[in-house]
């Protein structure tokens, strides 16, 4: 367990923070840097994941952290210059309390909602909690419960809210090809913002939300009209949401791993150059060795320019069954 300096009674959190600002304080954490996440803070200071939690929250409240989605938690860029001398921490309501009266009357669905977003977005889901969330807001955790029963309708909130955030244009276009472009890339946008959301759905068994029905809807609508059947019409909706969720999946499993290992996608792939040329010469792949050998400065995995080449591609081999 870390030791850490500051009052003697101060609760666990309080001396965590009182840690983390002294390394700010000290430039061992620059402007931009990461700090302890909090599964690394409940390991370093053996302290609970909503211990962990609120250490960050006091410390984002004092401006000296931000959150940045699928980043962390970094110093911020506009921290005090001597966060030593700032105003001592006011202590956070804890998780075994009622929350005061004003608190109370302050917390909403909507705040809840939209501070388990921010936490799944800057740390992934499996670091969203009630007690996380009641933490970030300052509450008592058995206050979000009044507002929403359980995390498993919690994510279900969160997921309609972020599919909600994008919408579509009154006038819609009139080809169906351009129709379905915009509603790829539209929802591209919502993955792209929200990795985390494929995770909770799968093509087998699909969110009934009614803000993802949203983009489902838009989507059938292009395709309908065409003398499709009814079954072909929804396989080539499901086909063109698959394209759309596969790559993103990508995504969050990217930053999953950035965040276990501490590499960017580049430092992780330096670091296996010796495996890599030892499969080059070895003989067995040719092929691949070919092309491997073939780029000048390496392969750059770019998933937006896959994303639009495979929907590109998508669309040429369905325009014949679409339109024929």
């Amino acid at each position: 367990m870390a030791q850490t300096t500051g009052t003697p009674g101060d609760p666990p959190y309080l001396r965590i923070v009182t840690a983390i600002r002294r390394r700010i304080a000290e430039g061992e954490l620059a402007p931009g840097d990461r700090v302890p996440s909090t599964r690394q803070i409940a390991a370093e200071w053996g302290v609970a994941l909503a211990t962990a939690t609120k250490a960050l929250t006091t410390l984002r409240l004092e401006g000296l952290v931000e959150a940045r989605p699928r980043i962390g938690t970094v110093v911020a860029t506009a921290a005090p210059p001597t966060p030593a001398a700032a105003p001592r921490s006011r202590p956070l309501p804890a998780a075994n309390t009622p929350a005061t009266p004003a608190s109370e009357q302050e917390l909403t669905l909507a705040r809840i909602v939209r501070s388990a977003v921010d936490i799944a977005d800057a740390e992934g889901l499996a670091a969203l909690s009630m007690r996380g969330v009641a933490a970030r807001l300052g509450v008592a955790t058995m206050s979000t419960y009044r507002y929403v029963p359980s995390k498993e309708d919690l994510i279900l909130l969160m997921a309609d809210a972020a599919y909600g955030e994008e919408s579509y244009p009154a006038d819609a276009p009139a080809h169906w090809r351009t129709r379905i472009e915009v509603g790829a890339r539209t929802l591209w946008r919502v993955y792209r913002k929200h990795p985390w959301l494929t995770r909770i759905s799968s093509l087998t068994r699909p969110l009934l939300l009614p803000n993802l029905l949203v983009h489902g809807e838009w989507m059938l609508a292009a395709l309908d009209g065409h003398g499709l059947d009814p079954h072909t019409l929804f396989d080539i909706h499901v086909l063109l949401y698959s394209h759309v969720q596969g790559m993103a999946v990508h995504l969050e499993m990217e930053a999953d791993a950035e965040a276990a290992t501490g590499q960017s996608e580049d430092q992780w792939m330096d670091s296996r150059a010796p495996v890599l040329q030892e499969l080059v010469d070895s003989g067995r792949f040719p092929t691949f060795a070919k092309v491997v050998g073939s780029f000048e400065d390496g392969y750059d995995l770019r998933l937006d320019a896959l994303f639009e080449s495979g929907l590109r591609a998508l669309l040429d081999g369905l325009t014949p069954v679409v339109e024929g």
